[in-house]
């Protein structure tokens, strides 16, 4: 089963990207399943490497980091990182620029598409 992951909100604020990446990591874990996740807008952040968070809350640059340990890839909207002043050596290695060409490839490989 093929399973894209798109993530749109913020990296810290809500918890969405949180949960996302939470079902992504698990589900990259199953075997006969791969998981892709494209971050879109402002989910882009959480691929930003060596993030700095209070004590006890959770790094999403390592959340994505286990799920690519795992097999799931990465793929970060290359205007919204522009956007941001997000650079391809601010991010994490698991994670790549990417395109909307690129997401819309994921969006017809994938069996199912899961939104956060």
């Amino acid at each position: 089963m093929n399973v894209l992951v798109i993530l749109q909100g913020p990296a810290y604020g809500d918890e969405r990207a949180y949960n996302g990446l939470r079902l992504a990591g698990s589900l990259a874990k199953r075997d006969g399943v791969t998981v892709r996740i494209f971050c879109f807008g402002d989910a882009v952040g959480c691929a930003v490497a060596g993030q700095q968070v209070p004590n006890g809350y959770y790094h999403l640059d390592r959340m994505m980091t286990s799920a690519a340990h795992h097999g799931a890839e990465i793929g970060l909207c290359g205007s919204c990182m522009d956007a941001r002043g997000i650079t391809n050596t601010m991010i994490i290695p698991a994670a790549t620029r990417s395109s909307l060409d690129i997401a819309t490839d994921w969006t017809l490989w994938a069996d199912t598409t899961l939104t956060f």
